[in-house]
């Protein structure tokens, strides 16, 4: 029972608080980690195909025993000392590791230069969020940036990392950070990243694989609830769920898209190269600074189902055991 009070305390906090960028993050951790660890690997396994896969494969290794024993090792020693030191750590860790706040605050930077009519700007701010180029795109591929962002992160920001609190504590949830952290900065199917990337990229497709579907579930009732289209949500989700190269990524755009009845997805060029992808959606309207706010307002609303309904499932499960 201690663990859902820390959960449910961990997601409040973040919901109100944030992350202050005074106070140290530990997601920042795991990535200045797996840069030292990506450099020292290289130079050990070398530049060829095979070795770059050992050496990706040994960096997932490397970084989730780091993710999930530290954590782990620090409530033993807390519960050991005293069991509330405990819970006040473990809320601690569940509120650094949700994104919410984070995420409409960094989406909202762009809803902001965009409705000011700074689109320079607004590219800037748009890609500290994203992978893709952002220097020549126009305001409403601006705009799609931002929304297939917070549409995309509802999964793995928020609803993947609260299952897995819900199941394995703090320490299974900060493993699957390690795993969407490296997946972030080196699970691109590019030159550098093919190999080196490839063990990392397709553990982080495993992982978010049931999150993604739960967190799209959820955000089709979230739009109903926000009197969005919910049937055309539906519609949409069933038809382009699948039109990413990621396996997971489309769950939660197709929502998204259908509930503002927009179009997302379509290419962009990463790193300088083009990379073609499916349209998610229908073009009924054109996509305005707008969609933003909306496609946070369903963010927000998905979130609150889902601690419900993974909070219920929880208290069903201990009343069966006991």
């Amino acid at each position: 029972m201690m663990l859902l009070f820390a959960i449910i305390a961990g997601f409040v906090l973040d919901l109100l608080i944030g992350d202050p960028r005074w106070l140290p993050h530990p997601i920042c951790l795991i990535g200045n980690l797996i840069s030292f660890l990506e450099k020292l690997l290289r130079s050990i396994f070398g530049k060829s195909d095979r070795g770059l896969l050992i050496g990706g494969t040994v960096l997932v290794v490397l970084v989730l025993t780091f993710s999930f024993c530290i954590p782990f090792l620090l409530l033993v020693w807390a519960e050991d000392v005293y069991p509330w030191l405990a819970f006040a750590l473990e809320t601690f860790m569940c509120y650094q590791i949700f994104a919410t706040r984070c995420l409409r605050e960094e989406s909202m930077k762009v809803y902001t230069a965009l409705k000011q009519g700074d689109l320079a700007d607004a590219r800037v701010k748009l890609s500290w969020i994203v992978g893709r180029d952002t220097k020549e795109l126009s305001a409403a591929e601006v705009t799609k940036g931002a929304v297939e962002t917070v549409a995309e992160n509802t999964a793995d920001g928020i609803i993947a990392p609260m299952l897995y609190m819900f199941i394995g504590g703090a320490p299974l949830a900060f493993l699957y950070k390690g795993i969407n952290t490296m997946d972030s900065m080196v699970g691109y199917k590019n030159e550098k990243y093919l190999y080196f990337g490839r063990c990392a990229a397709k553990l982080d497709d495993l992982a978010n694989y049931i999150p993604a579907r739960i967190a799209a579930l959820c955000m089709i009732v979230a739009a109903y609830l926000l009197s969005l289209d919910a049937k055309r949500a539906w519609r949409t989700f069933k038809r382009d769920r699948y039109n990413h190269l990621s396996p997971n990524s489309a769950m939660t755009e197709s929502v998204t898209a259908g509930a503002l009845n927009i179009q997302l997805g379509g290419g962009h060029f990463y790193f300088g190269k083009w990379v073609p992808k499916d349209t998610i959606g229908d073009d009924l309207r054109p996509v305005e600074a707008e969609d933003i706010v909306q496609t946070n307002n369903l963010m927000y609303m998905t979130a609150v189902l889902s601690v419900l309904v993974l909070a219920l499932i929880y208290l069903l499960e201990l009343f069966v055991r006991s």
